[in-house]
């Protein structure tokens, strides 16, 4: 009797699980949009790639353009894993294996920048880095500092324009400011160094007549009157001044910081790996 019931449950068992596997079988057949060769493209790999809001129209267009993309895909893959030597082959794993580790690492490690790296520079830090530096800070380009005023020729206060715009007084720059839309450009704070080749942008002026570093000049043009004064110069291969690298000095003291990080992390890691017999040289 017992023998008789064993035999059935194993009867059982075989035809529900025979049946399962085909219900499986058959759905996820069910799911195939497209096969090439042995490679299938299920309903779910389309879903993904639709957007929420698109016509019916529009959702065929772009179902067909999808399944059509992928299939050469495919036939270009196979047709080029039969063309390819295995030497090919598995230079190409390699490859992807190295290139799949190198994305692992740099994403810890950035992982790692981010939860541990000190962003805060003080100035002294700044002040020493550009001291101890100032041959790599060399120009490349004119600098200047001025301030330059455009505004139409058929303003009334024309005169009163030019004699606060070539005063130094606070209050004259103040009552300037005060009038600043009824000017087409302007630039008032002349502490502030800016490349010669963007102001040249903005005023009639040469770069030769701006470099000669004139107190002021004015020049009248079709589109009105512009005024300039012209406050320092630096010229191509001059020392950087610290205000215009500052920007630079601090990426470079934050990149000097992440080495250094890695550095220490790689180290740790090194260490704790022998300690705990993880790491063994032969």
């Amino acid at each position: 009797m017992k023998k008789t019931i064993l035999l059935f449950l194993s009867i059982f068992l075989l035809i529900s699980c025979d049946y399962f596997s085909v219900k499986d079988k058959d759905e996820k057949t069910s799911e195939i949009v497209a096969i090439v060769n042995t490679e299938k493209l299920f309903k779910d790999d389309i879903k993904q790639i639709l957007p929420k809001e698109i016509s019916k129209e529009d959702s065929t267009v772009l179902v067909r353009s999808f399944i059509n993309d992928w299939a050469v895909k495919q036939l270009l893959l196979r047709k080029a894993e039969n063309n390819s030597s295995l030497e090919e082959l598995n230079e190409i794993d390699k490859l992807v294996k190295n290139y799949r580790e190198s994305l692992l690492i740099n994403n810890y490690k950035e992982m790692l920048i981010k939860q541990q790296l000190d962003t805060l520079i003080n100035q002294q830090e700044i002040d020493t880095f550009y001291s101890k530096n100032k041959e790599n800070f060399k120009l490349n380009e004119d600098l200047i500092k001025l301030k330059f005023l455009h505004f139409d020729t058929n303003v009334i206060n024309k005169n009163e324009l030019i004699k606060l715009f070539k005063s130094d007084d606070i209050e004259d720059l103040e009552a300037l400011e005060k009038q600043q839309l009824s000017f087409k450009n302007f630039q008032f704070n002349d502490s502030v160094w800016s490349r010669v080749d963007n102001v040249l942008l903005k005023v009639p002026f040469s770069k030769e007549e701006l470099l000669k570093k004139i107190q002021f000049t004015q020049k009248q043009d079709s589109l009105g009157l512009y005024l300039t004064s012209v406050k320092d110069v630096l010229l191509r291969n001059d020392i950087a001044p610290l205000s215009y690298v500052e920007p630079t000095i601090k990426q470079m003291i934050l990149h000097k910081r992440k080495i250094q990080l890695i550095r220490d992390i790689e180290k740790i890691l090194v260490q704790d790996a022998t300690k705990n017999n993880n790491f063994k040289v032969y």
